[in-house]
């Protein structure tokens, strides 16, 4: 009795670190993490900027850029701000995290995000292939090619199979893929993004690739440089079509667990993509912190890697966080202090499936301004908010992607049932979404 005493004295006397938190960026992935971060027992105050009108329930909006890094200074000092986690690429590639090392003031505050030599696997698609080229981690075949050498991208399609994947090599908001499915079409549209800048500087270079047949999905690893631990595995679902047809988004909805995505297939991606990746990183002097997200592409069961980003995905950020049931900032805390292996980490086995609801138009022209209704008479059903803001007391849509609706359930069945009655429930002008999110893995449950 005595000892069992003296071990509850003791556990109650260890020191937990509560800290004050600023996320930066204003979508659905965001307010997930503040959904997140704010069950944490170690969370004192939660900061978003500048955040929307759902982030604004679990923290303190601040109406300050994500790239504004002047701005971020002044008030990560001033607010005695203890961790900065970073959730869109620009501020990561734009060199956020280099900013506060180099400055004597904020050198001590943790970023939860790599430094601009990491942000590169995301930044530019041409240094990631070399990346995976120079350790040996599977992708496609691929050339790159600048307006000066357009000829030879022409004739380099000419070698290949159609479809033809083609990426802008710099930032393009997601959309700077396409995938014509002719020789004809592939051309015009390589001379369009060269000559014509068509993603303007992002597709300065483009990548073109050959094409993988085979499903997607996409893993994602948390590392503090050394250790990592592989999150929930998601799919999501890129075109704006019923079907997987018409132009690519940001992102119209995610599935996690992936059904064909076994232990088998994630232990292949462990020991040929996350490893070389991690020990690649580590051996180019990359001192990487934060996550990595790995877009695969499975090829009859062989995983070959898409893309890097250098962040969580949107929107499979909203069916993977509801599937760690770890306190995400003791994780976080774990890649700041490089001790990430220490930490308890552990999964909720229930689908959790999220279906978003966009502005009329998306992913071209769209209205900004319209009221919102319903968010209240939702149901069993988890509401992101991303492209939403305030006008007085009414929720207004503000983007482009304006709200994602995550369920769990037993089945993917029964959690997509619960997001798409949530997706009738909410209300606005225009909106839209797609009613066959997870239609195509319906198969695997047979």
């Amino acid at each position: 009795m005595f000892l069992a005493d003296t071990q509850s004295f003791s556990f109650l006397c260890k020191k937990i670190t509560i800290m004050n938190i600023l996320i930066l960026g204003s979508g659905g992935r965001e307010h997930a993490y503040a959904w997140k971060l704010a069950q944490s027992k170690k969370l004192k105050k939660l900061y978003i900027a500048p955040g929307n009108a759902g982030t604004s329930k679990l923290g303190e909006n601040v109406s300050i850029a994500a790239t504004d890094f002047d701005a971020i200074k002044k008030f990560v000092l001033n607010n005695d701000v203890n961790m900065v986690v970073v959730g869109p690429e620009d501020p990561l590639v734009k060199g956020i995290h280099d900013y506060f090392l180099a400055d004597s003031q904020l050198k001590a505050i943790p970023v939860i995000g790599p430094q601009k030599d990491g942000a590169q696997l995301e930044g530019s698609k041409d240094f990631s292939k070399q990346f995976m080229f120079r350790h040996a981690i599977p992708t496609a075949r691929y050339e790159t090619f600048t307006k000066e050498t357009l000829e030879q991208g022409l004739k380099f399609l000419e070698t290949l199979e159609p479809p033809y994947v083609l990426k802008a090599d710099g930032l393009a908001a997601g959309k700077g893929v396409v995938i014509p499915t002719t020789l004809e079409e592939a051309k015009v549209e390589l001379s369009e993004m060269l000559a014509n800048a068509k993603f303007g500087s992002a597709s300065a270079k483009v990548v073109i690739e050959e094409f993988l047949k085979g499903i997607e999905l996409s893993v994602f690893v948390l590392t503090d440089g050394n250790s990592y631990k592989i999150l929930p595995a998601a799919k999501d679902y890129k075109r704006i079509g019923v079907g997987d047809t018409g132009l690519n988004t940001g992102g119209m909805g995610a599935i996690s667990p992936v059904p064909f995505a076994n232990e088998e297939f994630i232990k292949k991606v462990e020991a040929r993509v996350v490893i070389p990746t991690i020990n690649g990183l580590k051996k180019e002097g990359i001192n990487y912190k934060g996550f990595i997200f790995i877009g695969l592409m499975n090829c009859g069961g062989e995983p070959y890697v898409i893309e890097y980003n250098v962040r969580m995905g949107d929107p499979e950020t909203e069916v993977v966080l509801p599937r760690i049931k770890s306190d995400l900032l003791d994780l976080f805390e774990g890649v700041a202090n490089n001790n990430l292996h220490e930490k308890s980490f552990e999964l909720d086995s229930r689908f959790a499936t999220t279906v978003m609801l966009v502005a009329g138009g998306y992913p071209e022209e769209y209205k900004k301004g319209d009221v919102i209704t319903g968010i209240n008479e939702v149901k069993e059903t988890m509401v992101f908010q991303a492209g939403t803001t305030f006008n007085g007391n009414e929720i207004v849509t503000n983007g482009g992607r304006v709200i994602a609706l995550t369920s769990y359930g037993d089945t993917m069945q029964e959690a997509l049932k619960k997001s798409f009655v949530a997706a009738e429930t909410v209300k606005y002008q225009g909106k839209y979404y797609r009613n066959d999110i997870g239609k195509d893995l319906e198969s695997y449950f047979n």
